[in-house]
């Protein structure tokens, strides 16, 4: 991918890895969007970054995508790179009854709304000369979570979407790159202090690094046991990781 001079529209980019990425392609000199529906959050992030603009975006509802994507359009017509980010998780209990707001709302924002909000910006991005369309997924894509089931399940079916969106579009000016993250130190299950976690900082530098670079998947070292796992023999690594997520910390 090309790092400079690009229009990206990043959703979830108030925090974590989302803010990370803003404000690293920021620094590159590209004009950065982020979105999220926390205004507070998004206003520290531009207001730390002269130059990012901000729109708010509830990315669980479809009528909002389909506004801001038309606002988007209008307000950036050089727009090129979407950057779906956006994502929630939370415990769930896969051995009992699932909250079933806990799984429509995981749902809905993990899995249709980045598809919702590639599909209202696709035919935009087919006309510009090179566009990208970035999804970020997960290492439990491949090593689920057991949990964060519903989380784990649908960042494997987005991974899945990717692999479908990206042959169906091979023949065009548009490409599709995911990133797997692994832990990250981040606001997600309170993961900020987690030393088993992968420091914030450390992971959006060999990120952008991998972006720099040809790869379709954007892998970092510490996720690729994860990304190399699925086959005949998965369940071993699945029941070793769980194991010790559920472990007792020393």
């Amino acid at each position: 991918m090309k790092l400079t001079e690009n229009t990206i529209f990043i959703t979830g980019g108030g925090t974590g890895i989302g803010r990370g990425l803003a404000q690293a392609l920021h620094k590159l000199g590209n004009k950065v969007i982020i979105s999220g529906r926390r205004k507070e959050r998004l206003d520290a992030t531009t207001k730390a970054n002269p130059g990012m603009d901000s729109v708010e975006l509830d990315i669980s509802d479809p009528a909002n995508i389909t506004a801001v994507a038309k606002k988007l359009i209008a307000d950036y017509p050089a727009l090129n790179v979407l950057i779906n980010n956006a994502g929630i998780m939370l415990i769930d209990d896969a051995a009992g009854k699932i909250d079933d707001q806990l799984l429509t709302s995981t749902v809905t924002t993990n899995l249709l709304g980045p598809i919702r909000l590639t599909s209202a910006l696709i035919e935009h991005l087919k006309k510009q000369a090179k566009s990208t369309i970035i999804y970020n997924t997960s290492a439990l894509a491949f090593v689920p979570l057991a949990l964060t089931a519903v989380y784990s399940s649908t960042k494997a079916a987005l991974h899945s979407y990717v692999l479908s969106q990206r042959y169906k579009l091979k023949a065009t000016s548009v490409s599709i790159l995911e990133i797997s993250p692994p832990w990250v130190q981040t606001d997600l299950l309170n993961s900020k202090e987690e030393p088993r976690a992968m420091p914030l900082k450390e992971f959006i530098e060999e990120t952008i690094k991998i972006l720099g670079t040809d790869a379709e998947e954007i892998v970092v070292e510490q996720a690729k046991p994860f990304r190399n796992n699925p086959g005949p023999n998965e369940s071993a690594l699945v029941t070793q990781f769980n194991d010790m997520m559920i472990a007792p910390k020393p």
